[in-house]
């Protein structure tokens, strides 16, 4: 048995103690220089870290990873695509309605903000301005398309927190607004318009939908 197998046979067993190594302790167990353990590991087959700075690494054979393609240890984070930016564009470009970066970073479990405005400099994403916050849309103009009708057609669709934030401060200030004048108000707003169904689903999660049928008493004969 060579040098070389024994290192990867090592270098295998330690990953099986331990998920995630950092390079430089990897390196010091193995005894052997930096450069040397990453050529072991591109052999052996490996992912590094989205969070961290990709600092952390494990076997392509130890993540188990979920629909998204990420995969958690702890809070170290790894994706099936690789690198973060990577991994905002394909989460960006899939999903059917866009994403804000607060669902990114929601889903990712890291601030994504700054590299999605690069991302967007870079001409690799869209976005739209949302409220206080941006939607972020695939650059390919067909998808973005595509995202933005989802909001508008469909009622399953995901309703972004700061779309529904929006329409439930529109309604404290004019309570007496029905679906379709919050759908039209937001759509001024916003630019995107959101079915009103999906008003009426967002009414019925939060019991407020018969607020909305209150009619004002007309004033009385005296």
């Amino acid at each position: 048995m060579t040098d070389t197998t024994q290192t990867k046979q090592l270098l295998i067993s330690l990953f099986a103690e331990h998920p995630c190594w950092m390079i430089e302790p990897l390196a010091a167990q193995l005894r052997y220089s930096i450069p040397s353990v990453r050529r072991f590991l591109v052999q052996t087959g490996y992912y590094s870290s989205f969070t961290h700075n990709g600092g952390w690494y494990t076997l392509r054979s130890i993540p188990r990873f979920a629909n998204d393609g990420l995969w958690f240890y702890d809070d170290i984070g790894f994706s099936k695509i690789g690198s973060l930016t990577s991994t905002l564009i394909h989460l960006v470009q899939r999903s059917p309605s866009g994403m804000t970066a607060e669902q990114l970073g929601e889903k990712m479990r890291c601030r994504c903000h700054s590299v999605l405005v690069q991302l967007c400099r870079q001409g690799r994403l869209q976005r739209q301005k949302m409220g206080r916050s941006h939607l972020y849309l695939a650059v390919d103009p067909e998808t973005a398309d595509m995202q933005r009708q989802s909001l508008q057609i469909s009622p399953a669709a995901h309703l972004p927190a700061e779309i529904a934030v929006l329409i439930l401060a529109e309604f404290i200030r004019n309570p007496q607004s029905g679906f379709t004048e919050l759908s039209k108000t937001i759509a001024h707003r916003t630019h995107i318009r959101v079915d009103v169904a999906m008003i009426q689903r967002l009414f019925e999660q939060h019991g407020l939908k018969k607020m909305t049928q209150i009619v004002a008493p007309k004033p009385g004969r005296h």
